[in-house]
């Protein structure tokens, strides 16, 4: 069975787009199968790939919500997508009357879960039910931080929401590791966030830290990874060590 990662934060703009499509294509390098699942309604995983939301037919909105099968918006990029449209935008209103509405997705993904190694959700910056519908069906929560002081008081809520699905619906779901992103080596207000991170949660914080440069915003414009664009580069690089250091965590706990 594949292991699902979500990567979940209800701040926006800190990277989960980013690192849920590289973090994939650096599995991809290693020769894993995955999966990417777009489940924010702005779309801008399906847009990082080249495929844009507005012409998609069908999407992650006809899976959760007319239980349409997941493979039908599976598209393929440098890797699989199950792409999203605006139409997501509506999953939260036309789930919330739905029976199991919780556990949509888990049910979604269970006939392909042994086609793929990983399974990666992107989610959109709010608790919401999308985002809870990943949280039901991951083994895992990676969850990427602005190194800022603000964006650490988002952690405390998450915690919480994370608490009550392990409770009520996931008893299995933890967060399997914290990425620092946005790192400014030059600034002390960066430095001191990583401290306070480091402090609060140990060693769930990544030794990987993803720094600020205008290659992750150049790469989707072209409707690709940065490990495609820039495959050489500081920001491909990052990825990758990132990737070693998520994969020595799932051999670690296999051993555990």
């Amino acid at each position: 069975m594949g292991r699902v990662i979500a990567f979940a934060n209800q701040k926006g703009g800190v990277a989960k787009t980013t690192t849920t499509l590289n973090l994939g294509v650096s599995f991809k390098e290693q020769g894993l199968n995955v999966l990417l699942i777009d489940l924010d309604p702005q779309g801008n995983l399906t847009m990082s790939q080249g495929f844009n939301p507005d012409s998609i037919e069908r999407s992650m909105y006809d899976v959760l919500v007319n239980r349409v099968p997941i493979e039908e918006v599976i598209q393929t990029g440098e890797v699989d997508v199950a792409v999203s449209s605006i139409d997501l935008a509506g999953a939260e209103l036309a789930l919330s009357s739905m029976i199991g509405r919780e556990r949509a997705l888990e049910k979604a993904i269970a006939p392909i879960r042994d086609k793929y190694h990983y399974i990666l959700i992107d989610t959109p910056p709010s608790l919401g039910i999308l985002t809870v519908n990943a949280l039901v069906a991951a083994n895992g929560v990676i969850v990427p931080v602005q190194c800022e002081y603000l964006s650490l008081r988002g952690l405390v809520q998450l915690e919480n929401t994370l608490s009550m699905i392990r409770e009520n619906l996931n008893p299995e779901v933890e967060i399997q590791g914290i990425l620092p992103t946005m790192f400014d080596k030059r600034t002390l207000h960066s430095r001191e966030a990583i401290d306070i991170l480091e402090e609060n949660f140990g060693d769930l914080v990544f030794d990987t830290k993803i720094r600020k440069t205008i290659r992750y915003a150049e790469a989707p414009v072209k409707g690709m990874s940065v490990l495609a664009y820039d495959p050489t580069g500081d920001a491909a690089q990052a990825y990758r060590r990132l990737a070693k250091e998520v994969l020595n965590g799932a051999k670690a706990r296999q051993h555990a």
